[in-house]
Parts: structure tokens; sequence; C-alpha cells
């Protein structure tokens, strides 16, 4: 199974683009800021990653703006057939809560 979850913001978008099959792009670099457990020890993991989002989620990402904090769900995979570096597929988002 290939599923990521994680928090984190957006801190990079590109230019919205289509594929010749008319499907919107948007690539955006996500970073995350946190502590996570690993061996029963709290660890700081910071870290940024590249994203794309195709087709109807790109307007959701598109929306949400730059440092806004969201959950985000997708899968990774190599940003070209032959490329070693791997790309973050947003699928889904949850923008939180506001507090009032």
């Amino acid at each position: 199974m290939n599923r990521l979850r994680l928090e984190a913001s957006i801190v990079e978008t590109g230019t919205l683009r289509y594929t010749p099959a008319g499907l919107p792009v948007i690539d955006v670099t996500l970073a995350h800021a946190g502590t996570s457990e690993e061996a029963g020890v709290a660890r700081q993991v910071e870290f940024s990653i590249p994203a794309v989002a195709i087709g109807p989620i790109s307007a959701k990402v598109m929306a949400l703006g730059l440092e806004k904090p969201a959950q985000w769900a997708g899968f990774l995979a190599k940003k070209h057939r032959n490329s070693r570096t791997l790309v973050f597929h947003i699928t889904a988002l949850q923008e939180f809560e506001k507090d009032c």
C-alpha cells in the first residue's frame, strides 16, 4: 500500500497548467514541522516535499493559499518514469477549522 497522510502548509506554488486531456495541474511545495515518536523517544521532524494536485483537487489546493495548515492525503510516485526523485500526489485535503 502506498498512502501518505501528513499535516503541512503550502510554502511555494507553481503556475496552474493543464494536461493534454485538459485536467488542471498545480505543483506546490509542502512543509511540515512537528514531533514524532521513534523507539519511544520524541523526535523533532521538519521537512519540505514537492507535491502535485491533478484534476478537481487542484482547485481546493489553489484556494487554500500559502502558509495555511491542512491535513493532506495521497501517495508517492516518481517525478518522471526514469527519475529517482519522489513527488507527493495529493488526492485529498482537509483544511483545519478556524477557532472563533
